[in-house]
């Protein structure tokens, strides 16, 4: 029988595959990202949807204002498009997010169904988003 880790092991390298292809789910029909479980965060600006999501993952990532850092080096994150390169500085997650934003939309910040898949190592789990 399957565990729950081993099962959100599966469902991140099957995300992380259809990133790979190209498959960012939408209208497209047979899409197998539409497939997946995933979450989604609505709402106006300032509601907390960062505070959601960084709730879940148990970590502060997200671009915003300026926030706390902890010195602690157990933790680090990588992303899909940059291969084998660790960031163990949070802010630096939060800046590489936003760089990628603006290389993906423009300086616009305008929604893109293109998503930045990103992967959080701690002592407690591998957390996707």
């Amino acid at each position: 029988m399957a565990t729950m880790g081993s099962l959100i092991g599966l469902v991140n390298r099957i995300q992380q595959a259809c990133t790979v292809l190209g498959d960012y789910g939408g209208r497209r029909r047979g899409s197998l990202w539409n497939s997946l479980p995933s979450v989604a965060v609505v709402g106006g600006q300032s509601s907390g949807k960062s505070s959601v999501l960084e709730s879940i993952v148990g970590r502060d990532f997200l671009p915003r204002g300026s926030a706390p850092q902890d010195g602690g080096r157990t933790e680090y994150a990588e992303f899909l498009h940059l291969p084998r390169k660790r960031f163990t500085d949070f802010a630096a997650v939060r800046q590489e997010i936003s760089d990628h934003t603006d290389r993906i939309t423009g300086k616009s910040k305008a929604i893109s169904n293109k998503p930045i898949q990103l992967s959080i190592y701690s002592p407690h789990g591998k957390f996707c988003c």
